[in-house]
């Protein structure tokens, strides 16, 4: 309400100048004083220069103001690979954009001033000056050209792609140096597709003409990349890894935008586009630099009981006006480290464990549930009457499956049992040691792809033995020594 009344009270502040000034204007044409045309020639003018403080100075101070939310600066530095060098460009624009826009409107106002209309004076008709005119060329082109070799630098930086012919491979997990993820992200009005490749690290074909209610991306079941595929509406990266995502539209102009990351790549219909990223800063790194800036410490829109940094998250959202509904294309951007990563993998390829018990030797094993695999593939054939055209292939996906969580059973026991024991005690440094020796294991076992099935079993086996090795101990029996002389009935 304040705020209101403020504004109409500048407002009819700046109509009564104005009509003031007007009336002013009427009086001396009507007197036909030219000492009084001066005046207002000279008021008019000094009004100018006044502008003129006043407008930088607000333009500064509303950027000093602005700084705790503005990119590069503050807490809003880059949170990717590449972000700052984006940053370092659009600073270096801006020192030198400001200089001119700070030169050109003190030159504008002051020449008003300067060259007022004035009685007895003429104004010099002047056609050119070649010196002034070639300091004006010369000086802002250099700068032009630092600016946009730069520019270029940075873009064909950025923009190189990961080339096929020197050993570069996607994969679920990178370890090695030319190793990367590879998503992608399929632009809709109005919702983001988000498809990840799954264990084997290969994005599967699909084909337009094969869209349906049920295949929203046509996804074509007899390729075998696509059987591990998952889609998901939350996009979960882990920190340090370089990310590929395809990028491409099913029907209008889209654009892939993660404003913290300085990702930005529009989708095109019919003509997929890249970027390569690598994200550096966790989602609870970022929320811990943010914690720090008073402008954060406030309630949260979306959760009164906590803080505004608390509930902080990077967003996907899209950059290009695609619709009535272009606000709606929104998705959350988690960034992780590696075994929250691996967790969360966990989760969206599914699968659970039935536990069978011989009835003779009591002996207990583990088996998939068929069907609780969660992938897009399976999700598909499990609702659909058609025929499963990888079907010898989805036993032995469905077996790394078994076997990795399998071991993954084990090493949560072993957990449990270490966090049952004393700290420090003789059990707990076991459980301890036992942990680290399985988690090369469950880590392998996360990764092992369709065509190593007999890798995931013996790796199976082996996080069995461990486990048996611990559960099966037994206590050492005192040996109990018997006093001579006596007598025992």
């Amino acid at each position: 309400m304040g705020f209101t009344i403020g504004a109409l009270c500048v407002i009819l502040l700046s109509v009564f100048i104005v009509q003031i000034g007007k009336a002013r204007e009427l009086a001396s044409i009507v007197r036909n004083d030219p000492a009084e045309q001066d005046e207002i020639n000279k008021f008019q003018a000094g009004l100018g220069l006044l502008f003129m403080v006043a407008f930088l100075l607000i333009c500064v101070v509303s950027f000093v103001y602005y700084i705790p939310t503005s990119l590069g600066w503050g807490p809003n530095t880059a949170a990717s690979q590449h972000g700052p060098e984006i940053d370092y460009l659009f600073n270096l624009t801006l020192f030198f954009c400001f200089i001119v826009f700070v030169l050109t409107h003190i030159a504008l106002f002051w020449f008003t001033w300067k060259y007022r209309g004035r009685q007895g004076k003429v104004g010099l008709y002047w056609a050119h000056n070649e010196t002034l005119e070639m300091v004006w060329m010369i000086i802002p082109s250099v700068v032009m050209a630092f600016l946009v070799i730069g520019g270029l630098q940075a873009w064909n930086k950025i923009m190189l792609d990961f080339p096929d012919n020197e050993g570069y491979t996607s994969v679920a997990l990178p370890e090695a140096e030319k190793e990367y993820i590879e998503i992608e992200a399929t632009g809709s009005q109005f919702l983001w597709y988000l498809r990840y490749p799954g264990r084997d690290g290969k994005i599967g074909t699909k084909y337009f003409t094969q869209i349906n209610s049920s295949n929203q991306l046509g996804q074509t079941w007899t390729d075998e990349k696509n059987m591990d595929d998952f889609m998901v509406s939350e996009l979960v990266l882990p920190v340090n890894k370089p990310v590929r995502v395809r990028i491409t539209a099913r029907d209008v102009l889209h654009n892939f935008y993660i404003r913290d990351m300085r990702v930005k790549m529009d989708a095109v219909p019919g003509m997929p586009t890249y970027f390569i990223f690598t994200p550096t800063v966790t989602t609870d790194s970022m929320r811990r630099r943010l914690s720090k800036e008073p402008q954060w410490q406030v309630p949260s829109k979306s959760d009164d009981a906590k803080q505004r940094w608390e509930t902080y998250q990077y967003e996907l959202a899209c950059a290009e006006l695609c619709g009535k509904g272009h606000y709606s294309m929104r998705n959350i951007v988690t960034i992780v480290e590696e075994d929250e990563y691996l967790d969360w993998m966990d989760k969206q390829e599914g699968g659970k464990l039935v536990e069978v018990v011989d009835s003779v030797t009591m002996d207990v094993s583990y088996s998939i549930e068929k069907g609780s695999v969660k992938s897009k593939y399976f999700s598909y054939f499990k609702t659909s009457d058609e025929f499963n055209p990888l079907t010898d292939k989805v036993s032995n996906f469905e077996k790394v499956v078994e076997n990795k969580l399998i071991v993954s059973k084990y090493y949560n026991d072993i957990k449990e049992m270490r966090f049952a024991a004393e700290i420090d005690s003789e059990a707990f440094n076991m459980y301890e040691s036992a942990l680290n020796e399985m988690a090369p294991l469950l880590k392998a076992a996360r990764l092992y792809q369709t065509s190593q099935v007999a890798a995931s079993k013996k790796n199976a086996a082996k996080a069995k033995e461990l486990y048996l090795s611990l559960t099966q101990k037994t206590e050492p029996v005192e040996e109990i020594i018997v006093p001579e002389n006596t007598v025992t009935s």
